[in-house]
């Protein structure tokens, strides 16, 4: 496998080495061992499917909140896609810069690090992306940004017939959320 990081800190796209022969071909999509050279997360507790029919639908931009941030594996099992990753982390040298990577099969896989807000745009019909996710989904951590919230003006393949869902259409613009209030000193008993 190669692992390149892209212009996130943290963000990387990671090629996988297949082996080819007159059968077909074989590769690795995973391996704890070269992640964890890398400093990469290497716990995933859920993996999920997402399967768009159209060229052209648009997913995202999803995240999911502190303390129950998740780190993603990306990968395309058919089509091709567009995806989009933004760096929602404060601290981060490039807060709200984002980058993009074009998933096809058999392709190059998007290691999307917690704190930044993912999503994607087909680029033909029956498109399919396996996730793995290194957090259990928590519905009142769940956060979305606008696709094109002018602060981003990110650049997304055009098309002339855009398909996004009814709550992806009505996600907001992005606002930094508050930081969470400080934990109160414990009390010591004697």
């Amino acid at each position: 496998m190669h692992f390149r990081e892209l212009s996130l800190p943290g963000v990387h796209l990671i090629e996988p080495s297949p082996a080819r022969d007159e059968r077909g071909l074989f590769m690795r999509t995973f391996c704890q061992h070269e992640m964890a050279a890398h400093g990469l997360e290497t716990t995933f507790v859920q993996c999920n499917l997402s399967v768009s029919e159209w060229k052209g639908t648009l997913r995202g931009l999803h995240y999911q909140a502190a303390p129950h941030g998740e780190t993603k594996l990306l990968r395309c099992e058919r089509g091709a896609l567009h995806v989009v990753v933004l760096d929602l982390r404060p601290d981060s040298p490039s807060f709200k810069s984002w980058c993009a990577a074009v998933l096809r099969p058999h392709g190059a896989m998007l290691y999307v690090p917690q704190g930044c807000a993912n999503g994607f745009q087909t680029l033909a019909d029956d498109t399919a992306i396996h996730y793995q996710m290194s957090a259990f989904y928590h519905p009142a951590s769940a956060r979305g940004v606008r696709w094109n919230d002018p602060q981003f003006a990110i650049a997304w393949p055009p098309e002339p017939r855009r398909i996004l869902s009814a709550r992806d259409a009505e996600l907001p613009d992005f606002t930094a959320e508050p930081p969470p209030p400080p934990v109160p000193p414990r009390k010591e008993t004697p």
